[in-house]
């Protein structure tokens, strides 16, 4: 059964086919207009930014792109290939928040490109377009393509590999050359994915396209694949760097497979969350396209079925789309199910998952004209009563915490929910005009331009946030203090930008973290100090220390250092200690008080 959809017209338009070039270009150019602007201009975020781009400014200290260091210990827990990405970044543009971000950036684009290529390879020119638009526009996907993480390159080699092996499971067989050609490219894809976040790039990839396999009754094709050249092509990409990796650094496969993946799959509780943790991520993270997608699957089931109406005579709503449907479905299912099965998990850990749902939604979308004039106004209506409930729940949110650090942001996502509210009334006038839908594209366009306007909120809530998760301006305080013989140290925690913003190795006291697997490690010793003890002796040596403390650890550090203890900056919940007097010390009442963003 194919489900690759019927050729196309050729019309002198946008969508014409022979224009699928510049279209591809047209919706990277715009993600890149959404996601570049401003793009260095917040602090590094702690802790994922602050780690990696420290990770990427030793790399290009030290020359060393085999071993990953952090604060100059070695640090085993992903692969190199985003880090390579950030240093190639910092090299061009320096150390700078900019260069750290802009990989992230870059995967993003690409990413909406792919998607609108898949979108369109499935059910033609302008679902790809549309598919293109709600990825762009999906708040989650906003924000982590303008954040220094690995999963954004990740969910591009996922939707690359898943990509291509659907074109390859659409042509004849897998005796036909094209249909290899295709294959290769997802092993290779896989293979750079493993690359950037490591081996669950292969997992998902694989699992996606034999379940989808198998549910088409194709298994009988699996063994027919070429699965030798296609090993080859994944372990030439993927080997060099673990065998240097492992040649160099004897303790690392038994770290990175065993303790990485598969204890912290099975066994972390870090940033535990339910199995419903996705779910409300999704939800969040798509709105408002996602209230377009269960809508996008009935269209597409009723394609499949080839019933009439709801504009099936277009070539973007056309029957034999049910095996299409079915990877969709696939593959948001297996990667939503894998991420929900551990405790541990983050919201950027769901991004593979947000391409099939931005097909089906852009699928609706360019059903709209052709639908049913009552349910099109259904479906705005329900749209509004929803934008309205969340609103009058942030309303309600923003009352309770008012005198909490956290008011402000509620306040700016209480003005974004009623932009979109506000949108999606305009969009609810327009459709419900005359006996037919009227003008569904002006309401699409509308809705659009609100989601648009809910992001410069969400760019501005993260200037807002600073004070609470960033530290480049306590970074900035201290930063006269460190003369190049200087010790920087912080009191059971690290701040993982400092030694970006600064410089200077971090010496982290009575520290129980991530890199504390690593401290044994020789060339380690200089940055850890095992106990209170060992601060003392190190804040009353010959030279000069900063010490980073939280604020409910004062009284307790005070007590430890003595009168000597001059506070010289501070940022949000941490203070910064200097071991000698100076002549204009921050009051410490600014610093002591109850902290406010």
């Amino acid at each position: 059964m194919s489900a690759t959809p019927p050729a196309l017209p050729a019309p002198a338009s946008l969508l014409a086919e022979h224009n699928r070039t510049r279209r591809l270009l047209v919706c990277a150019a715009l993600a890149a207009i959404l996601y570049l602007p401003a793009l260095g201009r917040p602090a590094l975020w702690e802790p994922d930014e602050g780690r990696y781009a420290e990770i990427a400014r030793e790399m290009v200290l030290t020359h060393d792109y085999v071993t990953p260091r952090d604060n100059w210990v070695r640090y085993f827990e992903k692969p190199p290939l985003v880090y390579w990405a950030e240093a190639i970044s910092i090299k061009l543009l320096g150390p700078t928040e900019l260069a750290v971000r802009l990989p992230a950036a870059i995967a993003s684009v690409a990413e909406v490109a792919v998607t609108a290529a898949l979108g369109e390879a499935m059910f033609g020119p302008a679902a790809g377009v549309a598919a293109a638009m709600v990825l762009a526009l999906s708040p989650l996907f906003f924000g982590f393509a303008r954040f220094a993480t690995l999963d954004p390159a990740l969910a591009l080699f996922v939707a690359a590999a898943l990509g291509a092996f659907q074109a390859a499971a659409h042509r004849p067989g897998f005796d036909d050359a094209g249909a290899r050609r295709w294959f290769f490219l997802s092993a290779a894809m896989a293979a750079a994915g493993t690359l950037a976040k490591g081996p669950v790039a292969l997992v998902l990839t694989g699992a996606v396209g034999l379940a989808w396999l198998l549910a088409e009754r194709r298994g009988r094709e699996i063994l027919r694949m070429p699965w030798l050249r296609a090993i080859a092509i994944y372990f030439a990409i993927v080997a060099p760097w673990f065998v240097l990796a492992a040649e160099r650094n004897p303790e690392f496969l038994r770290f990175f497979v065993i303790h990485e993946h598969v204890e912290r799959y099975l066994a972390n509780a870090e940033h535990g969350w339910g199995p419903y943790f996705f779910v409300v991520v999704v939800i969040a993270g798509m709105w408002p396209w996602i209230v377009f997608v269960p809508a996008g699957v009935r269209q597409l089931m009723r394609a499949s079925d080839g019933g009439g109406g709801d504009g099936l005579e277009q070539s973007s709503c056309r029957s034999n789309a049910r095996s299409s449907l079915k990877f969709l479905l696939w593959w948001f299912g297996i990667i939503l199910v894998f991420f929900s099965i551990p405790r541990a998990k983050l919201g950027s850990y769901i991004l593979p998952a947000l391409p099939p749902l931005a097909i089906m939604a852009g699928y609706a979308l360019t059903c709209l004209p052709s639908m049913d004039a009552s349910k099109v106004r259904r479906l705005f209506g329900t749209l509004v009563m929803l934008n309205l409930a969340a609103a009058a729940a942030i309303g309600m949110a923003c009352g309770y915490y008012a005198s909490q650090p956290e008011s402000m942001l509620l306040a700016d996502a209480l003005v974004a929910m009623t932009v979109l509210t506000a949108a999606s009334l305009v969009c609810l006038a327009i459709v419900s005009r005359g006996r037919r839908p009227e003008r569904p594209a002006a309401a699409v366009a509308a809705l659009a331009l609100g989601v648009v306007a809910t992001l410069g909120m969400m760019v501005k809530a993260r200037t807002d946030a600073q004070p609470l998760v960033s530290y480049r301006e306590l970074a900035h305080a201290i930063e006269p203090y460190l003369v190049p013989d200087c010790r920087l140290a912080s009191y059971r925690h690290f701040v993982q930008s400092m030694p970006f913003y600064t410089g200077h190795r971090e010496a982290l006291v009575d520290y129980r973290g991530e890199l504390a697997p690593f401290g044994r490690d020789a060339d380690a010793s200089a940055s850890f100090v095992a106990t209170d003890a060992g601060l003392a002796e190190l804040w009353r040596a010959p030279g000069c220390a900063v010490l980073i403390v939280n604020r409910t650890d004062l009284g307790h550090v005070l007590n430890l250092l003595g009168p000597d203890a001059t506070i010289v900056g501070c940022e949000g919940k941490k203070l910064a200690l200097y071991n000698h007097a100076v002549a204009e010390p921050v009051p410490a009442r600014l610093c002591t008080s109850d902290f406010r963003p």
